[in-house]
């Protein structure tokens, strides 16, 4: 079936670092009529103000990329707001999408639904069949939340009304637009920060906590945007005779995982640190593993395009000239 480029497309969190690289896709591919909001625009949390936005925009096709995203701490300091922000924004954007006949609908999880003890590599079905992280509980309740509901949806409407909304969940994602902030960042920003700043400071030596043993997988932030745009295309006879009602997300991964210590060394390249790097044997390491099946999606015909080495330089280059980035680098 031909694609219709004229659809009114929302893309709800055009500024977060997913939503920006679906925005560039989607005008790539041929799409014109794209609508974005900034918060001081539309504050998905408000119910009345999402509900006046669809009753006024009406778009066709929605990528709910909106999140309240950070690292470990901003998760384990501020659970209420995160589980809290999260689940206001899915429960108004996918019911008023609803409400306003939104048939296709794409809504970005997270790798964190998966128990924290899942067998790896951590292939759909290991949803719901353990704990999860304590770290990060309140976040991927809300993000499994958002599954269920458009699973709910779909089941619900699905033949009254045609509606169609899917799930893909993403692993450990990196590039342009990502958030480096001291504290609230997660492992690649936060290295390639403070590289960045071992150079500027001629630093000999940069300590890492852990012992670098734990593997981690990473994928290109535009390699999930095509990803993301990939599964909404797909017909949805493909879509639904490859996934079930109550198990209809996909994994979006790289398909393969590097140790920490394989991956600072590839920052210290990126960045061009030439100092000693060593590891803090003493401090904790979390998990020895996270890495997730990308079978499925691979068997639909999709898979990621750029290595971690090439993406790292993208990601470097692209930090060093925020100008917010280096204002905060004076001295």
């Amino acid at each position: 079936m031909p694609l219709d480029l004229n659809q009114k497309i929302y893309v709800a969190g055009h500024r977060g670092m997913v939503g920006f690289s679906i925005v560039r896709n989607l005008r790539a591919k041929g799409y014109q009529n794209i609508i974005t909001r900034t918060h001081a625009e539309l504050e998905l949390t408000n119910q009345a103000a999402v509900a006046d936005f669809f009753q006024s925009e009406k778009p066709d096709q929605v990528y709910l990329a909106a999140a309240k995203v950070g690292g470990i701490y901003a998760n384990n300091t501020f659970p209420a707001e995160f589980i809290y922000d999260n689940l206001m924004v899915q429960n108004n954007v996918i019911h008023q999408a609803f409400v306003n006949g939104v048939k296709k609908l794409l809504f970005l999880g997270s790798s964190c639904i998966y128990p924290r003890l899942a067998p790896q590599p951590m292939s759909e079905d290991a949803l719901l069949t353990g704990k999860l992280e304590p770290t990060n509980e309140p976040y991927a309740i809300a993000k499994i939340a958002g599954i269920k509901m458009c699973e709910s949806y779909n089941r619900q409407y699905g033949k009254s009304h045609g509606v169609d909304y899917r799930s893909v969940m993403p692993t450990n994602l990196y590039g342009p637009g990502d958030n480096y902030h001291p504290e609230n960042s997660h492992v690649i920003p936060a290295l390639i920060r403070r590289l960045h700043e071992a150079k500027l400071d001629n630093a000999p030596e940069v300590v890492i906590w852990g012992t670098g043993t734990p593997r981690r997988e990473f994928l290109y932030v535009d390699d999930m945007a095509a990803a993301s745009v990939f599964v909404m295309e797909l017909d949805k006879s493909i879509y639904d005779e490859n996934t079930d009602p109550m198990q209809s997300h996909i994994n979006v991964g790289f398909g393969s995982d590097v140790t920490i210590a394989e991956l600072v060394h590839a920052v210290a390249i990126a960045t061009d640190y030439q100092g000693e790097i060593t590891f803090d044997k003493s401090k904790p390491d979390g998990a020895p593993r996270k890495w997730m099946s990308s079978e499925l999606l691979n068997q639909l015909g999709w898979k990621p395009q750029v290595q971690l080495d090439q993406g790292l330089k993208n990601a470097y280059a692209q930090m060093v000239t925020q100008a917010d980035f280096t204002a905060s680098q004076a001295r």
